[in-house]
């Protein structure tokens, strides 16, 4: 028999039970498009001062094609954030809808119940 293999990050959960996605939910998709748009904020800062020092033609166009890019980059992950963060508002209020309906469901079951008490209560009263 094998011995259990722990990831090396957490060293507490075995590398079985460890996500195969880092995209298992929302909120680590939300956090990896964070961690993008700074990286590409980044980048065009770097950009920027690169494009301001002295260089060849070529060169220089092609910082402006790489900040270009980088704009139009950062543009997708801003829609891509919104994006997320109305999967994440319609999955709460998707749970929550079903949680009331499920509510719903078993508030008659315990009227009844709550009804067939009274009514023993009032036989017994008689």
């Amino acid at each position: 028999m094998e011995p259990e293999r722990y990831n090396k990050a957490s060293r507490s959960i075995p590398v079985e039970e460890q996500p195969e996605s880092p995209f298992e939910n929302i909120e680590s998709a939300q956090q990896f498009v964070e961690l993008l748009c700074e990286t590409i904020e980044e980048v065009r800062r770097e950009i920027e001062t690169e494009s301001a020092r002295p260089q060849s033609d070529r060169r220089s166009q092609a910082l402006q094609l790489v900040s270009y890019n980088l704009a139009k980059l950062a543009l997708h992950m801003g829609t891509s954030r919104r994006i997320l963060n109305d999967l994440r508002t319609l999955r709460r209020l998707f749970l929550q809808e079903r949680g009331a309906r499920e509510e719903e469901s078993a508030e008659p079951v315990d009227e009844a119940e709550d009804q067939s008490e009274a009514a023993g209560a009032a036989g017994f009263a008689e």
